[in-house]
């Protein structure tokens, strides 16, 4: 039986089975009182059970397959991590409790840090923020008030078009105005271009390294001179830090702030809305600019310190998703250095091997060496009538997620593939064999595409209307549209 748990419920079997309450009814104030049904679903356990392991099995996640969203690095990740993070004596712990009876979280918190400074090769490193994109924020704020501490008036973020779609979001919240400079025919910044576009009015020059075509700045040494020598700083956007493990240490080549995705590169799954985690490091000269509170040790132990003269304040209600932490410690402790190393030395075999295959078949605008993704394009099939959008409807026929589409902008008709460091050589010539499948459709039997997916358990929707419309619901029995 099919439908919603409200339509499997209307009329049904109450799952009451609990007995009835023999103690005294509390009296509820008059204007808190229900005062009518609340609209749940009557339905046996059993059926509920059911209903929602059938939802689960019609789901798409990372335990079910290969998951190649691009700039998302959808890996799977230890489940002993999960577990640790599980263990009761975090799970048990409240933000507000004293610091003496956390001194254990204080410690992994104070540990973390200073694990993320020895990987990125940055000072100082703050926990607070909660996903990548409030990093960005945090770090455009401490820019903002050091710029303000020097009585310098800047006013201009250079973002290249190669940068993640977030970064010119951060850049005028914090009241900066965002300056876009084009990439070059290789897809990477030019130096020269750069060099005319900034000057005294520019603040920051914020960039994603690697960025999202897959690439590295190969003149990242002569850009960061260039941006120094203007007065400027060089912000780093590090939610592909999974390709620079134990390779590159974004302090030692002068990044000035930079954040982290803990739930991308250090194994907290991703996706689903959170939690997230997304720790700003800074370079000594900017440290006294983090959020409080911070971490210390101290002779006695762990504190946190509350007052910095220069600190841009809070920027979240406590001091961060905790349990991202632990999960995050564990995989770095697990792994080590060599362990980390390894995670971006696959996590770059498996994207420019993965590559090369799909590039037999598909238009590749910038074909690398890339880093840990790549973009090619569905374009060389727009004269058979077929889309990306297609290509991406047909996947789920054959089983699998469609990569990132239409992203970046500067690649037409593009498809942003990150295979990720899990993944193992068989997952990746199969998913290269069905992409090699949908070409030969494409040419062969466009409609096939058009039509698809075939096999799901819902038909193509219409993405843009579901984006331009969240208030489209379900009206039954106690739905939002009564």
């Amino acid at each position: 039986m099919s439908g919603t748990i409200f339509e499997k419920g209307a009329g049904g079997i109450s799952g009451r089975y609990i007995p009835e309450n023999d103690f005294p009814d509390e009296k509820i104030d008059a204007l808190a009182a229900r005062k009518g049904e609340i609209g749940l679903p009557r339905i046996g356990e059993q059926d509920l059970i059911r209903h929602y392991v059938g939802l689960a099995s019609k789901n798409y996640h990372i335990d079910k397959g290969m998951y190649p969203l691009g700039s998302c690095t959808m890996k799977y990740n230890p489940v002993v991590n999960e577990q640790i993070a599980g263990l009761g004596g975090f799970t048990g712990l409240h933000p507000a409790q004293d610091e003496r009876d956390a001194q254990g979280a204080l410690e992994l918190m104070h540990n973390l840090e200073s694990a993320l400074c020895e990987i990125t090769g940055m000072s100082a490193f703050s926990l607070q923020p909660v996903a990548g994109a409030h990093g960005e924020l945090t770090g455009m704020m401490i820019a903002r008030d050091y710029f303000r501490d020097r009585g310098e008036d800047r006013k201009v973020v250079i973002v290249p078009d190669s940068a993640h779609g977030t970064n010119p979001a951060s850049v005028a919240i914090c009241g900066f105005t965002p300056k876009t400079i084009a990439s070059n025919e290789k897809g990477l910044i030019d130096p020269g271009i750069l060099e005319k576009e900034i000057d005294g009015s520019t603040a920051v020059f914020m960039l994603t390294l690697p960025n999202t075509l897959g690439l590295f700045e190969r003149e990242i040494a002569r850009i960061v001179e260039i941006v120094h020598r203007a007065g400027a700083l060089v912000y780093m956007d590090g939610a592909n830090m999974n390709a620079l493990l134990g390779i590159v240490r974004p302090g030692t080549i002068g990044i000035d702030i930079m954040h982290l995705n803990l739930h991308k590169t250090f194994a907290t799954p991703h996706g689903g809305g959170g939690p997230g985690s997304g720790p700003v490091g800074v370079r000594e000269h900017l440290a006294d600019f983090l959020p409080v509170p911070r971490v210390i040790r101290e002779e006695g132990g762990y504190s946190f310190r509350h007052v910095s003269d220069k600190t841009i304040g809070r920027v979240h209600s406590w001091y961060g998703n905790f349990n991202v932490f632990v999960k995050a410690y564990a995989y770095i402790c697990s792994c080590g250095a060599e362990g980390l190393r390894a995670v971006s030395e696959n996590a770059i075999i498996n994207a420019n091997y993965l590559m090369t295959l799909v590039s037999k078949w598909y238009d590749l605008k910038y074909p690398g060496p890339c880093m840990h993704e790549f973009v090619a394009s569905g374009s060389n099939l727009k004269a058979y009538g077929v889309r990306t959008t297609d290509v991406a409807k047909r996947l789920l026929d054959y089983g699998l997620h469609a990569p990132t589409v239409y992203f970046p902008l500067i690649v037409e008709e593009a498809l942003m593939i990150e295979p990720v460091e899990t993944e193992k050589k068989e997952t990746l010539d199969h998913f290269a064999s069905v992409m090699e499948k949908i070409s030969i459709e494409a040419r062969e039997n466009p409609q096939i595409l058009h039509d698809a997916p075939v096999t799901a358990p819902v038909r193509r929707l219409d993405e843009a209307a579901a984006a331009r419309c969240p208030d489209l619901c379900w009206t039954g029995p106690g739905g939002c549209g009564e």
